[in-house]
């Protein structure tokens, strides 16, 4: 019996027919029996012989039709078995038409000891076939698992639709050395019951379940809807060291099979996921379809995002700008294979320089601009003030300047929450960035059309090129140690796909000159984040994996803000967006500000240009005691700027 149901060949499709075919001639004569009550002798005096035969060729025909024939019977899904029901009933119901039309005429007919033989025939062979099917299964599955000694037990959280394909597919594989000991649920309507012959528990249970069965891993879906549930029960896991192993959604199995040993262990993003953001989209297609698109940053994290949310609104051309060859080059052919057909345009461009811009303009004529090129790294910007200056202030100036030459409808700038209150340079220069295309915006004069100037400001977003979590997940491969800055440092981090969906939603909604900032939920303390990545690896914090404490670094604070406490906020039709109402600032005053801060960044002169960015943004305190307060240098740098001119760069 265990070669037959282990063979790894699969019997032919004849064979199987013939077996179902045996049944259903056993069926009908044995409802003959039933309805004759054992009388064997008068069991074919009434022409059943020729039913029989009728009945026989009927049914051949329609299983064959059907192909109930083409199916693993040690397989057999629900929809398998509701198509052998299906096709018994098909059977019976041309039998009958064809009694009426072939037999009737010609023979003696009782038609009520005909519709009783087929009423029991049909009951008889279709609870057989089904029978089978099931009992096929269930016997291949038990003694799978009587085969391995050594099975992993698993859970699998949810109950749903997902969680039973879960169980499914990990029946049919193929490397079965693990067991399914039941799922996790936390409703109370569902806990105690079964599926598939699995009880459900609650998550307060799973340290139990790990103390008395072993439970090494639990299963997750990717696409759970039960964000909070998923996220209590994963907590569960990692308190008493199970191993929690994420699954992609259904469509994006191997061909169509689930393999354990393919399956990657839980990330910690989808540890931090909160309730999926629900948008409308059709403010955004019908804001973005048709439309010259340009896209600053586009190799980057959220500039490549934005390129592929951007991709399924059909714009008329996308302009992808960046300055790194080889991601712009990735990127390319990413577009090629997975958004073929699109008019898109790669350009290698410095956003310092304003020639190069302005023939890009000259030449494709963008009517929607995002800007997300921008130097970033806060402890690599304390070193480079100047860099950050001529990249984030004049490069961003120089594109809101030619948006508005070449009356683009909109401008939308990537911000960043650590321009509230900057205390490091490169806070500091976005901030400026954004006082800018503010006076720029207020600046424009009628009857020339206005481009809205927009600004989207957001925390820190998970897996983002330099982040801390590829960081930790680095140094946690190499066996440690994970270095955390502070005991109580705390950030807030959002998923690229969230904060793109929300930076595209504001760019719909605004009329230029806002700021807006993005529901961040709750800030998350760093040392926590490294003392769950390490217990996701399958490690214990301390023990397996080191924890190193190495202070703050030059520029950055214990806590980040998205909003300054002195700024009001506005909200908007959207839960997740509001609108910080910032002080506006006369044009020519920061016009002339910037063009003073440039001279000093030409001269590279870290400190001068340090207090020029204090003396813009008063609420600029830098942590960095590389640099020395400002009343220090005021006097030296009024006397540099004397003998410096301002030289725009062609």
């Amino acid at each position: 019996m265990k070669k037959i149901l282990f063979c790894e060949k699969v019997y032919s499709r004849w064979i199987i027919l013939l077996i179902d075919q045996v049944i259903v001639s056993v069926s009908f004569v044995l409802s003959l029996i039933i309805l004759e009550k054992g009388n064997y002798r008068d069991l074919f005096d009434h022409y059943e012989l020729r039913y029989l035969c009728l009945y026989h060729l009927i049914s051949v025909l329609v299983f064959v039709m059907m192909r109930i024939h083409t199916g693993i019977i040690r397989y057999s899904s629900v929809e398998d078995i509701f198509r052998v029901f299906k096709a018994v009933l098909l059977t019976s119901g041309l039998f009958i038409l064809a009694s009426y039309v072939l037999l009737k005429p010609y023979f003696d007919f009782d038609s009520q000891r005909f519709l009783s033989t087929l009423i029991i025939n049909f009951f008889i062979s279709a609870s057989v076939l089904i029978a089978l099917r099931i009992s096929v299964k269930q016997l291949f599955h038990y003694l799978k698992d009587l085969q391995i000694a050594d099975k992993e037990v698993l859970l699998i959280y949810g109950v749903d639709r997902s969680s039973l394909l879960i169980k499914q597919g990990l029946d049919a594989a193929s490397e079965k050395n693990f067991k399914v000991l039941g799922f996790v649920d936390d409703h109370a309507d569902r806990i105690h019951k079964h599926l598939e012959q699995k009880q459900v528990y609650g998550s307060w249970r799973i340290p139990e379940l790990k103390k008395k069965y072993g439970v090494e891993k639990m299963i997750v879906m990717e696409d759970c809807s039960d964000i909070e549930g998923r996220k209590v029960a994963i907590e569960k896991c990692m308190e008493c060291g199970i191993r929690v192993i994420s699954v992609p959604a259904s469509n994006h199995w191997l061909k169509g099979k689930l393999k354990l040993s393919q399956l990657p262990d839980l990330k910690i993003e989808d540890l931090l996921q909160r309730e999926p953001i629900h948008m409308d989209g059709a403010n955004v297609l019908t804001g973005l379809c048709g439309k010259r698109v340009l896209v600053t940053g586009a190799a980057g994290s959220i500039g490549s995002e934005i390129i592929r949310q951007i991709l399924k609104c059909h714009p008329e051309q996308l302009i992808l700008c960046d300055q790194a060859e080889s991601p712009l080059h990735e990127m390319q052919l990413e577009i090629e294979d997975h958004f073929p057909g699109n008019s898109c345009k790669f350009m290698i461009i410095n956003i310092q320089n304003y020639g190069r811009l302005k023939n890009m303009f000259e030449t494709c004529r963008p009517e929607i601009i995002f800007h997300a090129a921008a130097l970033k790294h806060v402890p690599m910007m304390e070193h480079n003030p100047s860099e950050a200056i001529l990249t984030n202030v004049l490069g961003t100036k120089n594109l809101a300047d030619l948006a508005v030459e070449y009356h683009a409808e909109k401008f939308i700038m990537i911000s960043t929450d650590k321009a509230v209150k900057p205390t490091n340079v490169m806070g500091a220069s976005k901030r400026i960035a954004e006082m800018y295309i503010q006076s720029l915006q207020n600046h424009q004069v009628e009857p020339l059309p206005k481009t809205k100037f927009i600004t989207t400001r957001f925390g820190n977003v998970l897996g983002s090129n330099g982040s801390v979590v590829p960081r930790f997940r680095a140094q946690i491969e190499m066996g440690g140690p994970v270095t955390v800055t502070d005991p109580e440092v705390t950030r807030y981090f959002m998923t690229i796909p969230e904060a793109v969906q929300l930076v595209l939603e504001a760019s719909v909604m605004g009329n230029g000159g806002e700021i807006y900032i993005f529901d961040m939920g709750e800030p998350v303390k760093i040392l926590n984040l490294a003392i769950n990545m390490i217990k996701l690896a399958g490690f214990l914090p301390y023990t397996d994996i080191k924890i190193c404490f190495v202070g703050l670094r030059p520029g950055e604070k214990l806590y980040e803000e998205l909003l300054n406490k002195t700024e009001k906020v506005i909200p908007t039709y959207h839960e997740k967006i509001k609108i910080s109402a910032v002080i506006d600032y006369p044009y020519e005053y920061i016009t002339r500000k910037i063009n003073e801060l440039l001279a000093l960044s030409q001269l590279n002169d870290n400190q001068q240009t340090v207090w020029k960015m204090q003396e813009i943004i008063p609420e600029y305190v830098s942590s960095n005691t590389d640099y020395k307060p400002a009343d220090v240098l005021k006097a030296s740098t009024e006397n540099t700027l004397l003998n410096v001119r301002v030289e725009p760069e062609i």
